[in-house]
């Protein structure tokens, strides 16, 4: 198989994220909640990832590094936790249903208001439109770093100014950026920055978190057992394990600590060259094609990110006719992201997302040319 869905998740791990899990199922205890060396053992592994992580994002304090299962459960965390009732909050249509959903909750159940700003037909934002839509009660600005299905990216640093200069908390998406695009949380305003850790971090699925750019205040999601001020009848204040209630992923975690070590020792710029080359590649070789359609702004900084659509063939049949008669992975349909697909006016066809990664190669990219070409014809 030609593996080219690593927007969803990356499917090769490097060798030492499997060998750190194998290592973990296989001597961790639970994290703080001994002092045996099982558990103290899964305590240090934990916390140096936190410590990579912070040095990794901007982050300025480890113990501002919480951890979670997906970027999924983290925006809800910190949507829920940060936005009250009669709040404003903004977004873009870029986004993912990890936000959109938590978003529309809030609107319903504590009235809060929503503004979106808009995407043109190509999938871009107009950074003007956020300082139009600013209100007094606006509380915070969410929006992603890079589109899950164009993979254009959003310029962090202008909007964490943006939100800076008006005392508006910003709330970041980096599912797609976090590991391949730099993301410094201090010099970009980012008050809470949430992440995933199976797609360009290169970990296990089932680990993510959510950094905290000093303290903002943040109500818990979930509340339980932390190991730590076990007669309080609330929640601990302090962090993380204000945000961490129940038994962390520890063996996951271990891997994401591997991950971390390999992408340090490799160089994110090496791989995010690796995989914008790749991709510019494969966009060269199918823009011209008769009959394909590509989407997104491909002028700016990106992802390595293509999709596209070959004339009125549903997406699902293209993604089917590349998996099965070439061997080729892809995304086809919504992408969870109903906002972008109704900008670019694909809401009924879908779109066939083509996604690199550091594992995949101009052979790959070259046959992947080949069978869009085919398929056009």
């Amino acid at each position: 198989m030609i593996y080219l869905d690593n927007a969803a998740t990356t499917l090769r791990k490097p060798p030492q994220v499997i060998d750190a899990v194998a290592r973990a199922m296989g001597s961790f205890g639970n994290s703080a909640r001994g002092t045996h060396e099982g558990a103290l053992t899964a305590s240090r592994t934990i916390y140096d990832t936190r410590c990579k992580l912070a040095a990794l994002f901007g982050c300025p304090r480890p113990d501002h590094v919480a951890f979670t299962a997906n970027s999924t459960e983290a925006l809800n965390i910190a949507i829920h936790g940060l936005v009250r009732a009669g709040d404003h909050v903004l977004s873009t249509d870029l986004e993912h249903n990890s936000v959109l959903r938590p978003l529309y909750r809030l609107r319903d159940e504590r009235g809060v208001a929503l503004d979106f700003v808009p995407a043109d037909r190509q999938g871009r934002i107009d950074y003007a439109d956020l300082e139009r839509l600013l209100r007094p009660e606006t509380r915070a600005i969410v929006c992603t770093h890079a589109s899950n299905l164009t993979g254009d990216a959003v310029d962090l640093a202008r909007v964490g100014e943006l939100a800076h200069a008006h005392g508006v908390l910003l709330v970041v998406d980096a599912s797609q950026s976090a590991g391949v695009l730099p993301i410094d949380m201090e010099r970009m305003h980012i008050d809470v920055l949430c992440f995933t850790g199976h797609k360009s971090l290169m970990g296990p699925q089932g680990t993510g978190g959510l950094c905290l750019r000093g303290d903002p205040d943040i109500l818990p999601w979930k509340v339980g057992g932390t190991g730590v001020q076990t007669f309080s009848e609330r929640q601990p204040e302090q962090l993380p394990v204000r945000l961490e209630a129940g038994t962390l992923n520890g063996h996951g975690i271990a891997g994401l600590d591997a991950a971390l070590d390999f992408i340090a020792a490799t160089g994110m710029e090496a791989i995010r060259a690796h995989e914008t080359a790749l991709m510019r590649r494969f966009y060269e070789g199918v823009r011209d094609i008769p009959g394909v359609t590509v989407y997104g702004d491909f002028t700016h900084e990106r992802t390595a990110v293509v999709a596209l659509n070959i004339a009125d063939l549903d997406s699902g049949e293209v993604a089917d006719a590349l998996a099965e008669d070439y061997g080729i992975a892809t995304r086809s349909g919504a992408h969870c992201a109903p906002r972008l697909h109704r900008a670019l006016g694909t809401e009924g066809q879908g779109a066939v997302r083509f996604s690199f990664g550091w594992y995949n190669t101009e052979e790959e990219t070259d046959a992947a040319i080949r069978a869009v070409e085919e398929l056009a014809r």
